[in-house]
C-alpha cells in the first residue's frame, strides 16, 4: 500500500516535471518567435530610410525664433551686394577660360586650374543662383530670374530656371517622398548603398541632382525657361564658333564644362550637397519607429571657412528656417537666436563629410528623413495621382504663398 502510493506519487512528480518542461520549451519557443519578430523589424528598420510623421522642424523654430525675437524679421530682404561678386565670379571664369583657351583639356595645368580655381567659382555660382531663386539680389522677381541667367553662362549648361520651382519645393516639402527632388529614390538607396556605391555616387553627384527631379515630375516650360536655354546655348555656341580664337576656343568651352563637373565631384566644397540633410547622428532603434513620432534630426549646418566662398549655404538651419534672409545677415541671425541653435548638430569638415559618407557603414543613401504627406509642388507641375493623394489628405502644416514669394 505504501509502496503503491509512493509509485503513485513519483508517477504524478514525473507526469508534472515533463508538462513544465514541455510548458517552458512552449514558453522558450514564443518568446524566441518574438524576438526574432522584433529583430526582422528591426533589420528592416535598419535597411530603410527614416521615415517620420512630425512636421518639418523649421517651421516651428522660425516661429519659436520670430516669438522670442521679432527683430529678426528685419533682416529679410535683398542683399546688394550677391549682383557685384556674381558679376565678379562671372568675369574670374571669363579670364581663366581665356588664358586656358590654347592649354590642352589632358594637361595637369587644365585640370588643376579647373579643380583649384573653376570648381570653386562653378561651385559659387551653382549657390548664387540659390539665393537668387529666393528674390534675394533684386526686390523685381523678373530681375530675379533674367540675373540668374547671367550667374549661368560659366556654368554652361542651363539650369537656373528649372532649378527654382525644384528647389522651392524642396523648401515647402522637405523630406517629402515624391516632391523634395533632393531626396534619394529607392533605385539609388538600393543599387548605391556600398562603399563603390557611394564613391560613385560623390564622384557623379552633379548628374544626379541634375537628372533626378525630371524623373520625379516634371515643371512646366515657361519663357524663363525657354530664355535661359537660348541665351545659353547661344553663349556655348558663340564661344566656339562665332568669337574668334584670340579670345575663346572650344577649351574654353571645355574648361567651363569641367569646372561644373568638379564642382558637383569629389570637390571640398561639394560636401555641402551631403551635408545639409544626410543624418550623421547616431539614431536609436525607437527614434526609427515612425510610430513613436520622435524627431530626427534633418538639417545640419557648418560653420567652417569654406562659406566664405559658398554664400553661407553652410548655416543650412539658418538658412531653412528663414529662407528670406540673404547670405551675409544670416551669421547676425544666428547670433540673435543663438540659443535656438548651438545644440543643434553639426559639421566641422565637408572635406570629412565625403570621406565619412563614403567610408562609414552606419552612413549611406538611406540616411534621409522621408515623409508620406504633407508639402505641396511649388511653380506648378505634373504630379502623380499616387503622390497628390496623400497631400490633399495630409493637413496644411506649411507657409503661405506671401513666404514662398518673399
Amino acid at each position: 500500500m505504501a509502496a503503491s502510493a509512493v509509485t503513485t506519487a513519483t508517477t504524478d512528480s514525473s507526469s508534472t516535471q515533463r508538462k513544465q518542461q514541455q510548458n517552458g520549451k512552449l514558453d522558450a519557443t514564443s518568446s524566441s518567435s518574438a524576438s526574432a519578430g522584433a529583430g526582422d523589424q528591426n533589420d528592416a528598420l535598419e535597411k530603410d530610410f527614416f521615415w517620420t510623421y512630425t512636421e518639418e522642424p523649421h517651421r516651428t523654430r522660425r516661429m519659436a525664433i520670430i516669438k522670442a525675437h521679432p527683430e529678426v524679421t528685419k533682416l529679410c530682404g535683398p542683399e546688394p551686394l550677391t549682383k557685384w561678386v556674381v558679376l565678379g565670379v562671372v568675369s574670374l571664369q571669363f579670364l581663366l577660360a581665356h588664358l586656358l583657351r590654347d592649354t590642352s583639356f589632358f594637361s595637369w595645368k587644365f585640370w588643376l586650374t579647373a579643380y583649384v580655381f573653376g570648381a570653386t567659382c562653378n561651385q559659387n555660382l551653382f549657390l548664387a543662383i540659390h539665393e537668387i531663386s529666393h528674390n534675394l539680389a533684386f526686390r523685381s522677381p523678373t530681375a530675379n530670374r533674367l540675373f540668374a541667367i547671367v550667374a549661368n553662362l560659366p556654368i554652361a549648361v542651363p539650369y537656373s530656371a528649372s532649378f527654382r520651382p525644384y528647389h522651392l519645393t524642396h523648401h515647402k516639402s522637405l523630406g517629402v517622398d515624391g516632391l523634395d527632388t533632393d531626396l534619394p529614390t529607392a533605385f539609388e538607396a538600393l543599387f548605391l548603398d556600398s562603399i563603390l556605391g557611394k564613391a560613385f555616387f560623390c564622384t557623379f553627384q552633379i548628374f544626379f541632382y541634375a537628372l533626378r527631379p525630371m524623373a520625379i515630375y516634371r515643371v512646366p516650360f515657361t519663357w524663363v525657361h525657354w530664355l535661359n536655354l537660348t541665351i545659353q546655348l547661344f553663349f556655348d555656341y558663340a564661344i566656339v564658333f562665332l568669337l574668334p580664337d584670340s579670345l575663346f576656343t572650344a577649351n574654353s568651352l571645355l574648361y567651363f564644362l569641367l569646372s561644373s563637373f568638379l564642382a558637383g565631384s569629389l570637390h571640398p566644397t561639394a560636401g555641402h550637397f551631403i551635408a545639409e540633410h544626410y543624418v550623421y547622428e547616431k539614431i536609436t532603434p525607437e527614434a526609427r519607429n515612425p510610430d513613436n513620432k520622435i524627431p530626427v534630426p534633418e538639417t545640419f549646418s557648418y560653420y567652417g571657412p569654406l562659406n566664405w566662398v559658398t554664400y553661407n549655404v553652410g548655416l543650412h538651419n539658418e538658412h531653412h528656417d528663414f529662407p528670406a534672409i540673404p547670405w551675409t545677415r544670416l551669421p547676425k541671425l544666428y547670433e540673435i537666436a543663438s540659443e535656438f541653435y548651438e545644440g543643434l548638430p553639426q559639421h566641422r569638415s565637408w572635406t570629412h563629410v565625403l570621406w565619412q559618407f563614403i567610408f562609414d557603414e552606419e552612413i549611406g543613401m538611406r540616411c534621409r528623413v522621408k515623409r508620406k504627406v504633407g508639402g505641396r509642388v511649388v511653380g506648378g507641375g505634373t504630379v502623380s495621382a499616387k503622390q497628390q493623394q496623400p497631400q490633399n489628405q495630409a493637413k496644411e502644416a506649411g507657409w503661405g504663398d506671401d513666404e514662398i514669394e518673399a
